[in-house]
């Protein structure tokens, strides 16, 4: 039986790129690879900007794509991951995911991957109908983009990833990711891939940021984001318009929390009662806060100029090194190159081992290939 590798801890997570990241991106995934990147428990780091995905629901305008892995990898940069720690590699890029999401899709059915809770969350949010193989209307569903979670789980195994740092609203890909490993594992009678864990974020605030329409989770199609690329600018103007609650008419007016955008951004970017000292000395705590708005007396404006000036400290150091690595756009494409190479190598190797669990290797072992025609022919005749 092949054997994989149990001893190593790797991480595989990523982005499509089809558009600058945005704080539902950082607390929801890329601050915690950089806790991660930095904590020196991992042996490997492999951050994959995922064009291929990005093509299934944009593949009339590749040009967006293009244009947005340097973004994509600028916001990566400035957030604070470390190309001497991780690897920022380009999906397409990398051959090997190809052909194993080709391998995969014979062991999942088109049955399993419409019960995905993901996959039809993301269905209906970009208006696609279905997957009715009847059905000629050509606005209908991708088949690239309904098989996306088998190409994810490619991306996943290809690199033997222990963890995948991801928002709650993977869950559901994560688990499909195991199942497929299980599946190849079962039939192939190998331990060639491994079945990945998730890793959420610890504060449910974080885990599925919503946008600051209230409505839904921050989405770029959505137009309801804060980018790590904003100018103070336009994150004090998005801030300002944030919904709240709709009944606090009054300062005096008590008012919600719940459902308060104010309050949910004040829970995921709060870093500590510090803050409080330096910005609102008037409260002591977000418990207090939080009280004080419910029983009525605390303005609307008062709670979003503190949220600013906390999302403000977080921002300003972003925006510093995002300066510094677009002043160099060459350093940051021999990032991708050197990162996407290793990527390739490391991948390769995966893919042999799943080739030879299947015996497809056709031209690794000549030997074997005859001998197997051989046993084949041999016991023809003796059936004839």
């Amino acid at each position: 039986m092949l054997a994989k590798d149990c001893t190593k801890k790797i991480i595989l997570t990523g982005d499509r790129p089809t558009g600058k990241l945005h704080l539902g991106h950082y607390v929801g995934s890329l601050k915690r690879r950089v806790e991660l990147q930095n904590s020196g428990n991992f042996d490997e780091i492999n951050i994959l900007v995922a064009d291929d995905q990005a093509l299934t629901d944009n593949w009339d305008n590749p040009k967006k794509v293009r244009d947005n892995i340097i973004e994509v990898t600028l916001d990566y940069l400035s957030a604070g991951i470390d190309p001497d720690k991780a690897n920022i590699c380009i999906q397409s890029a990398i051959p090997a995911l190809h052909a194993l999401t080709f391998y995969y899709m014979n062991l999942v059915t088109t049955q399993r991957l419409s019960r995905n809770p993901t996959v039809k969350s993301e269905m209906k949010l970009r208006g696609f109908t279905g997957n009715d193989v009847d059905n000629d209307n050509e606005q209908g569903l991708p088949a690239g983009f309904f098989t996306y979670p088998v190409s994810q789980a490619a991306d996943i195994t290809a690199f033997k990833a222990t963890t995948v740092p991801a928002g709650e609203d993977q869950m559901p890909m994560v688990e499909q990711t195991r199942e497929i490993a299980h599946r190849f594992n079962t039939i192939y009678n190998c331990d060639v891939l491994v079945e990945p864990d998730i890793l959420i974020p610890d504060v449910s605030a974080q885990r599925r940021l919503p946008g600051l329409d209230g409505k839904a989770k921050m989405s770029k199609s959505l137009g309801n984001c804060i980018y790590l690329s904003d100018d103070e600018k336009t994150v004090k103007q998005k801030v300002m318009s944030m919904y709240t609650d709709p009944t606090h008419i009054n300062i005096a007016d008590p008012g919600h929390v719940e459902g308060n955008m104010v309050f949910t951004y004040l829970d995921a970017f709060l870093r500590d009662d510090s803050q409080f000292a330096d910005y609102l000395p008037d409260y002591q705590n977000l418990d207090e806060m939080k009280e004080h708005y419910q029983k009525g007396g605390l303005g609307d404006m008062k709670c979003k100029k503190f949220l600013l000036k906390v999302m403000e400290e977080m921002l300003q150091p972003i925006r510093v090194e995002r300066a510094k690595w677009s002043a160099n756009i060459g350093d940051v494409f021999d990032i991708l190159k050197a990162g996407t190479d290793h990527a390739v190598k490391v991948t390769n190797a995966t893919l042999s081992e799943c080739r030879e669990a299947m015996k497809i290797n056709y031209f690794d072992d000549k030997a074997s290939m005859v001998a197997d025609w051989e046993a084949w022919e041999k016991e023809s005749h003796s059936e004839a």
